[in-house]
């Protein structure tokens, strides 16, 4: 009695029914077209996240870069030999030697 029937599972479904081949590749592609929108959700989030560190870096860069600048300016102004003249005459006592005070040494 069952020779000409095909076994069904519970809900109704044949088991020996198969998928056309149209349909799996309906299927592919739109497995396909889900994982490309995935994969182009997250590189348009780590994108946006790395251009905030890029710019939070660039930021962090300028910051610095002034302060080297600053640095650069206070290094040159108690460095000034005006500076260390005058710091070695009131602090050290020091002073020019005479000309006559000056000995030539040759070798």
């Amino acid at each position: 009695m069952t020779q000409g029937r095909t076994s069904t599972s519970g809900f109704g479904w044949p088991l020996a029914v198969r998928p056309s081949p149209s349909l799996l590749l309906v299927a592919a592609l739109l497995v396909a077209s889900l994982v490309s929108a995935l994969a182009v959700i997250t590189t348009t989030h780590l994108t946006r996240e790395q251009y905030g560190r890029l710019q939070q870096l660039e930021r962090e860069q300028n910051q610095l870069q002034t302060e080297w600048g600053q640095l650069l300016l206070e290094e040159s102004a108690w460095s000034s030999p005006a500076r260390i003249e005058r710091l070695a005459m009131e602090r050290l006592e020091m002073r020019l030697p005479d000309v006559d005070e000056v000995e030539v040494i040759r070798p």
